[in-house]
């Protein structure tokens, strides 16, 4: 198949937007919205946060230099292809238990990549020689786990992992009680959600969903789409359980 879609140059593939609370946004303008992975970089006082990885088509970590200035902490909030794809490029990559197996051997199947990317993700294509046919993603040289309740100390900031499977079953959310940030992965984001993936649960989703509901979330940061406020949250919520009839 021959694609007329444009192929920009590495340096630009990944874009940065600063947003408040000393929180990033890196993402790649070339893959379309709804397949477009948020990947969120929280400054720390002794070390950063880095939640999700991106496509991993274009290393990440050498062409946006905010990654190479300080200690990460990397941390998948699941397994999906778009949501892993460079973290092989950091020391340590943390994932819940649930999908860490998925993690140390990320094969096309169960990542979804063979079910999603294609030409009708992008809008630009990664610079040659990417094909979709050669996509593979490389285990991170470390693997460590986060249980639900675990801390994620920054120095002078603290994130608690919230297990929160139903879009996938090691999906894990970041609260920061002390800003009122949630970092919510996949399984909310201000757009349709992916809740028929081959290990998507709605019991879970339901669940996972009320949780998020009772905390005083200010600000939301999801795995796709902008972020948004606490009171839309509680709408999108609301509005998904009674669609469900949860």
């Amino acid at each position: 198949m021959t694609t007329t879609l444009e192929r920009p140059t590495a340096d630009r593939w990944y874009r940065t937007r600063r947003l408040a609370d000393g929180i990033t946004l890196i993402d790649e303008p070339g893959i379309k919205p709804f397949y477009r992975c948020n990947i969120w970089h929280v400054r720390g006082r002794d070390r950063d946060l880095l939640v999700d990885f991106g496509l991993g088509a274009v290393p990440l970590r050498r062409h946006v230099a905010l990654l190479a200035e300080r200690e990460i902490v990397g941390v998948a909030s699941h397994t999906h292809f778009d949501h892993i794809g460079a973290a092989h490029e950091f020391s340590c990559c943390h994932v819940h238990p649930a999908e860490a197996d998925i993690l140390s051997t990320p094969d096309n199947g169960r990542t979804l990549a063979d079910a999603f990317l294609n030409d009708e993700m992008f809008d630009a294509l990664p610079p040659a020689p990417y094909a979709h046919s050669g996509y593979r993603i490389p285990a991170p040289p470390e693997i460590a786990l986060l249980e639900d309740g675990d801390t994620i100390d920054l120095g002078d900031r603290r994130f608690t992992v919230l297990h929160t499977p139903g879009h996938s079953p090691g999906g894990i959310s970041l609260w920061e009680a002390d800003t009122c940030t949630l970092i919510s992965g996949d399984v909310i984001y201000d757009g349709e959600l992916i809740e028929d993936a081959y290990h998507s649960d709605l019991s879970d989703y339901a669940a996972s969903l009320r949780r998020l509901r009772e905390l005083p979330v200010r600000v939301v940061h999801g795995g796709h789409f902008p972020s948004f406020s606490g009171d839309r949250l509680a709408t999108l919520i609301d509005d998904w359980l009674r669609r469900h009839r949860q």
